[in-house]
């Protein structure tokens, strides 16, 4: 075996072979890829091969979409077979809620390019006469989709890898994995040892092992799925049109053709299993094409309803079961990115449906690796949106509820039980107890509305139940003041006599000049690409304190880690667990923090972006004069501990002056009346500062930084599309993102956010469009659940554009 390689792929399923493959096509070769079996032995041989476009994620409908434009012509490209049917899908709705879903995904598929019909029973029965529709309402009708042999399609791709030069070795395990001073990595295999620049883990049901080599770990949970195969079935025979595969929340099942019999796969809805429990969820290493013991007193009541659904099959037998692992994450979203931490190591794993997946990441994950960039926004399949707090029980809980809630919608708004409490502040059980209703971010629980009134909300896509308390909430924080529990952001300290030097480097923006100063900042690729957003605080000369979302915890951590360069003196340190954050924001937000602190809270001596270490309630904390939802206020970072005593004291202050508790569906509706844009919406890695109209954040008088050259070529060539702020036509519902924007029947361009600003009354979004729709006051329209909304580019924010509420 090779000892030298530039990459060195650990995993030869779909993941790892389409990675192989889609390195090769950029131009990327020296890549070795090991298999401790055959190639395919571990989860990929026995999936059922289902290729779906049907899915909402405008990113993970991306990837799919590529692979099933792949698949139909990988076998004439590499020569070997894939047998892929393109049969179509069908997806059912039993509920309206569901039928409004269809149009999400329908607009999706406008935007990517694949075809979605809804269609009605009749329709559907059409396509299928074989199926009974019985409380069906509508059916989503993808016809692009269909199924490929697994073995077959992954063969494919490692003959097509080969092919372009990359080597593959299989029968070959990997037993270590270790750092050398160089950078480089040295992967220890039964076979010898190989020097790399770079190491992905592919390692599919093997991940988490892999992964403990090197001193990490991966949030995936292996469960065990089966599915059946039913004698043949006659009325097949006489046919030569294939059923299209089913996906139905009834039986919570797919089921479908498979050559003349039929086939069926469960997901449990309850008392679903992991593999290999005995074991942690691990395999053994020797353990390989493993399959168990079907569990048919688990899933006998879901194959009953398959069989009211598809009667012809009742009195078939079945002659094949295969109950196999399948891996999965968290949110269901594969782990395609760095491993945090490290550098150079690479994450090539945890697909839940690998086959639909597979070429797609590898195509995007491949550019990330060769180009430093991706063409879609990969914020949601990094794996670094999961903290070290997630592998574990916390995974296993979710992944869990993940499985079992395969084929039910998750509405907007719906908050499910499973692993809550990750990470909390000493607030948390407070807010409860005053009717905060938490949501998740990065395991952290933050407060999304306030039940002042005991209801539960009734999420859905529409305007529900809860909007008039949010509009309360809004309300207070406009016209009196508001205080809200933001502890899950992301904190770093940079020290030390070139903390200063690194931060020029690494983000677009000129750090403060003068102590006390703020500025936002952003980190951009070496292709100007934007990587992320801080909001950052020069505290002295030699120390700076560093803001990011929560979710970018991981991500911004190695970002300033990996920039420090040998012999620098400068040192970032995670506070983020160690510091509370309480946002104080409201037009009486002076009146109620002043009478607890000695330090002048007036505009001279504390102007908007600045912050003072001063000392507020007898609490030594951070005060920052700046804010996301544009009003006179402080964002107060304290220690964690004394976080309920500093709340104690401002509730008991702002007791006079109206002061709410509001939360982060709040804070969206105020951000959009301020047409503050946010990271992993408006400003993605898929995008430059030019594109983003962000380059007021970009410093021409920096002769140095990451990105500097490519931003301003792209400046100098022109975007081809830009950020838009629009207002659109009153309605029941809101821009959430993800939707086509049309003029006429062309479709020129996608949103990226929205909602409704409850002080303005207008409904609000964000959208990239070609860039001659981009003027104020262009008109285009909007596709909302199936209707087209009139919409209106704006000038300026809805909201104080000049920025006099924040300067009060």
């Amino acid at each position: 075996m090779q000892t030298q390689a530039r990459v060195v792929i650990i995993g030869g399923g779909m993941m790892g072979t389409a990675l192989a493959y889609h390195l090769a096509e950029e131009g990327l070769t020296d890549c070795l890829l090991i298999e401790k079996g055959d190639l395919t032995s571990g989860s990929t041989w026995h999936a059922a091969g289902q290729c779906p476009s049907f899915i909402a994620d405008y990113n993970m409908a991306k990837i799919h979409d590529y692979g099933n434009r792949l698949y139909p012509r990988l076998e004439s490209i590499t020569g070997q077979y894939v047998s892929w049917h393109g049969a179509g899908g069908i997806r059912f709705a039993t509920k309206p809620a569901e039928v409004e879903w269809f149009h999400r995904v329908a607009a999706v598929g406008k935007l990517i390019g694949f075809d979605c019909e809804i269609i009605d029973p009749a329709k559907i029965r059409e396509i299928n006469p074989f199926v009974n529709t019985d409380g069906v309402l509508a059916g989503a009708w993808t016809t692009g989709d269909g199924h490929v042999d697994p073995a077959g399609c992954c063969n494919a791709l490692a003959r097509g890898a080969r092919n372009m030069g990359v080597t593959i070795v299989t029968r070959n395990r990997v037993l270590d994995i270790e750092p050398r001073p160089s950078g480089e990595w040295a992967v220890v295999t039964e076979q010898g040892t190989v020097v790399c620049e770079m190491v992905v883990n592919a390692a599919g049901c093997y991940a988490r092992q892999v992964s403990q080599m090197v001193g990490t770990d991966v949030p995936i949970t292996n469960m065990m799925h089966t599915y059946l195969v039913t004698d043949t079935v006659p009325e097949f025979l006489e046919r030569e049109e294939e059923m299209p595969v089913m996906r139905d929340p009834y039986p919570s099942a797919y089921y479908r053709q498979e050559q003349k019999s039929g086939l069926i796969g469960i997901y449990e809805t309850a008392n679903s299993l992991e593999c290999w429990t005995h074991r942690g969820g691990w395999p053994e290493w020797d353990s390989e094409n493993e399959l168990f013991d079907a569990p048919f007193d688990n899933i006998a009541p879901y194959v009953e309803r398959v069989m009211e659904r598809m009667p012809i099959w009742r009195e078939l037998g079945i002659k094949r079961v295969v109950c196999g692992a399948i891996p999965h994450t968290p949110d269901s979203n594969p782990l395609l990115g760095p491993a945090a931490g490290l550098r150079n190591f690479w994450h090539c794993n945890g697909a839940s449906i690998g086959i639909a997946a597979g070429a797609g990441c590898g195509k995007y994950l491949a550019q990330w690796m060769v180009h430093g960039d991706s063409e879609i926004n990969m914020a949601g399949l990094d794996p670094r949106r999961f903290g070290r707090y997630a592998p574990g029980e916390y995974t296993h809980a979710k992944s869990r509820q993940d499985y079992e809630h395969m084929y039910a919608l998750h509405l907007p708004g719906e908050e499910r039980p499973a692993a809550r409490g990750a990470r909390t502040t000493p607030l948390f059980a407070k807010l409860e107890s005053a009717g905060g209703v938490h949501t998740e971010a990065n395991g952290w629980e933050r407060p999304k509305w306030f039940s002042t009134d005991g209801r539960e909300e009734q999420p859905g896509f529409r305007h529900n139940n809860v909007f008039a308390l949010v509009a309360d909430e809004c309300r207070a924080v406009r016209e009196r003041v508001g205080v809200l529990d933001l502890s899950s952001f992301a904190k770093f300290e940079v020290a030390g006599r070139d903390a200063h030097a690194l931060l020029d480097r690494v983000t677009a923006n000129r750090m403060a000049r003068h102590d006390g100063g703020i500025v936002l900042a952003h980190y951009l690729s070496p292709n100007g690409r934007i990587q992320g957003e801080s909001t950052i605080t020069r505290l002295g000369a030699d120390r700076f304190y560093v803001l990011s979302g929560a979710a970018a915890e991981d991500r911004d951590l190695d970002i300033l880690r990996h920039a420090v360069r040998d012999g620098e003196d400068v040192t970032v340190s995670n506070v983020t667990d160690a510091i509370g954050v309480l946002v104080v924001a409201g037009p009486r937000a002076r009146d109620v923090l002043a009478p607890l602190t000695d330090t002048s809270l007036d505009n001279d001596a504390f102007p908007w972006l600045t912050g003072r270490e001063i000392e507020l309630a007898g609490i030594g904390l951070r005060a920052l004069r700046v804010n996301y939802v544009g009003e006179l206020g402080w964002e107060l970072h304290c220690p964690m501990a004394r976080l309920a005593d500093l709340y104690d004291a401002v509730w008991s202050a702002g007791a006079d002056h109206g002061m709410a508790n509001f939360g982060t569906y709040a804070v969206n509706s105020l951000r959009m009346e301020k047409a503050y844009k946010g990271w992993g919406a408006e400003l993605t890695n898929e995008i430059t500062l030019v594109e983003a109209d962000m380059m007021r954040f970009f410093s021409q008088a920096k002769p140095d930084f990451s990105g500097r050259e490519a931003t301003l070529a792209a400046e100098s060539a022109g975007a081809a599309i830009r950020c838009v702020y629009f207002e659109i036509e009153p309605g029941d519902s809101d821009v959430a993102g993800g939707e086509p924007v049309f003029v006429g029947k062309k479709p020129i361009g996608v949103t990226t956010s929205g909602g409704f600003g409850h002080h303005t009354g207008h409904s609000l979004g964000f959208a990239y469009v070609e860039v001659e729709h981009g003027a104020a006051g262009s008109a285009f329209e909007v596709e909302l659940l199936g209707q087209r909304r009139a919409a209106t580019v704006r000038a300026e924010c809805v909201h104080d554009p000049a920025n006099v509420r924040l300067k009060a």
